[in-house]
C-alpha cells in the first residue's frame, strides 16, 4: 500500500466540485477543503506507485479546472492511535 497527501490549487469557483470528483475516486480515501497556500489535500492509498502514477498523471489532469498539485509520499505513520494499539497488548 502506498500512502501519499496530494495538495492542490484549484480555479477559485470549482473548490467543492473538484473535492467531490476527487472522493469519488477509490484511491483517494479522504478530501479536506484548507487554509493556506492550498485549497485542497487529498489522502491517497494507492494498491501500488503504479496506481498512484496513474492516478496523478491521468485522472487528476483529466480534471481541468486544477490548476496545480504536489505530491508528497508518505514513508511511514506515527499516530496516536497506532500507539495505543502496540500498548493496549493484554489489556
Amino acid at each position: 500500500m502506498v500512502t501519499s497527501i496530494i495538495l492542490i490549487n484549484t480555479e477559485r469557483h470549482h473548490i467543492n466540485e473538484v473535492a467531490e470528483q476527487l472522493a469519488e475516486m477509490p484511491e483517494i480515501s479522504e478530501v479536506y477543503s484548507v487554509s493556506g497556500a492550498y485549497d485542497l489535500i487529498a489522502i491517497v492509498r494507492a494498491s501500488s506507485n503504479d496506481d498512484l502514477a496513474g492516478l496523478v498523471t491521468t485522472k487528476l489532469l483529466g480534471i481541468d479546472t486544477i490548476l496545480k498539485t504536489e505530491t508528497l509520499l508518505a514513508f511511514k505513520a506515527f499516530s496516536k492511535h497506532d500507539l495505543e494499539a502496540m500498548f493496549a497488548v493484554g489489556m
